[in-house]
């Protein structure tokens, strides 16, 4: 199911204004993915600051040994340790445990964001280089700056209908968040990167990713099509290991896309760059075609793979969701710009 569909059927089924806050839980991730896009210069901070927090846990005993009693649930906070086992183990963990658990990583045990938001990213079946990655930095005062989230003892209580009931004098209080460590502010917005899209009739490689599994909604029909594989790349998240349960689910999703698009896929892995001109070249293929790629892991192996495509004459095409194109030009600062602009956004990108 698409954003859109889910909205759809939302609005279809509540109406528009008991679905509203739905819509805009759902429309923040495509909010998300639009900043990120727009400002990807805080993805490849996130990708380098996590590279030396992982080399710090090399050198640094005491933060090894804080950060495994975390992902352990070892802290001896009950709330915190079951939502660590509970994403172990499962896979998910509802929005608000997402939140608290952030707050309580980043201000009251005083670890790294980034090697928090690596541990999601490692271990959440849904997870997603822009939700993650700005949730986090939300969380920490970095995305809205000066505004961090502090986790409430008695909003914990409340929500979890008193399964966990913490002390307040268990969480850190949080005056200000971590906007110090990055004195520069935020970078500047960038244009949108430019898409080529797939020319209909030319010799073609259909790419196949969990970046967007309904294939079947193009216009497949009017390529010429050599041949067909599935790119995992979920190993792509972290250089720490990632969960079984997420590599297993990203299997099941391609094999599934692939099935229901009516192709028999070879099943491919993103390592070597140039293996990707490789695959392509090898059917006689002159254009690899693939829903959106947006900014994330897989983006960053497609940049590393640019060059052995051009020096092959190979073009990489996308397609891009009206449903993005509708959100993005809005994902410039807060959310609030977004949310004005629902109505029109809905107009714009649900279906008829």
């Amino acid at each position: 199911m698409l954003e859109s569909d889910a909205v759809a059927a939302a609005i279809a089924a509540h109406g528009p204004e008991d679905a509203e806050k739905f819509v805009q839980e759902v429309i923040w991730r495509g909010y998300f993915k639009g900043w990120l896009e727009r400002r990807p210069q805080v993805w490849h901070s996130y990708r380098s600051g996590l590279e030396a927090d992982v080399a710090a846990l090399d050198r640094d005993r005491r933060l090894r040994r804080d950060v495994d009693r975390a992902v352990n649930g070892q802290t001896g906070l009950t709330c915190f340790d079951a939502w660590a086992t509970e994403l172990v183990d499962t896979g998910y963990l509802h929005n608000h445990a997402r939140m608290w658990f952030a707050s309580i990583w980043i201000f009251t045990l005083g670890l790294p964001w980034r090697l928090g938001a690596d541990f999601f990213f490692r271990h959440l079946l849904d997870g997603d280089a822009a939700s993650n990655t700005l949730g986090w930095r939300w969380v920490a005062g970095l995305h809205t700056r000066g505004k961090p989230y502090p986790a409430d003892a008695q909003n914990i209580a409340t929500f979890t209908a008193g399964r966990f009931v913490p002390r307040p004098s268990d969480l850190a209080e949080v005056p200000q968040g971590l906007e110090a460590t990055e004195p520069d502010g935020l970078p500047s917005v960038l244009p949108l990167r430019r898409v080529t899209a797939p020319q209909a009739g030319r010799p073609t490689a259909l790419m196949i990713t969990d970046e967007d599994c309904r294939i079947e909604d193009f216009d497949l029909a009017a390529l010429d099509i050599r041949t067909a594989a599935t790119w995992t790349a979920s190993h792509l998240r972290s250089s720490l290991p990632v969960s079984d349960l997420v590599i297993q689910f990203e299997a099941g999703a391609l094999a599934d896309a692939a099935q229901r698009a009516g192709f028999t896929a070879t099943a491919m892995r993103a390592d070597d760059p140039a293996a990707l001109a490789k695959w392509a070249m090898a059917s006689g293929a002159t254009q690899i075609a693939t829903p959106y790629v947006t900014c994330g892991p897989l983006r960053d192996w497609l940049d590393e793979a640019a060059p052995f495509l051009a020096n092959h004459g190979i073009a990489f095409c996308e397609w891009r969701r009206e449903w993005d194109t509708a959100i993005w030009p809005h994902a410039t600062a807060g959310f609030f710009k977004v949310k004005q602009n629902i109505p029109r956004i809905l107009e714009h990108a649900l279906p008829a």
